[in-house]
């Protein structure tokens, strides 16, 4: 039985893995994702004080 971090990998090497990958990266390029993503690590860090 695979685990759970093999099912992944193979998830990721499979073409479709690689099209989810691909549309990830794209919206991280868009500055107004970056902001977002920005904010909600400052929330995250805040959070744990």
């Amino acid at each position: 039985m695979a685990t759970i971090a093999d099912r992944i990998r193979d998830f990721l090497r499979s073409p479709r893995g690689q099209r989810l990958v691909q549309q990830g990266r794209t919206q991280l390029q868009k500055p107004e994702n970056q902001r977002r993503l920005q904010q909600l690590a400052n929330r995250l860090r805040s959070r744990g004080r």
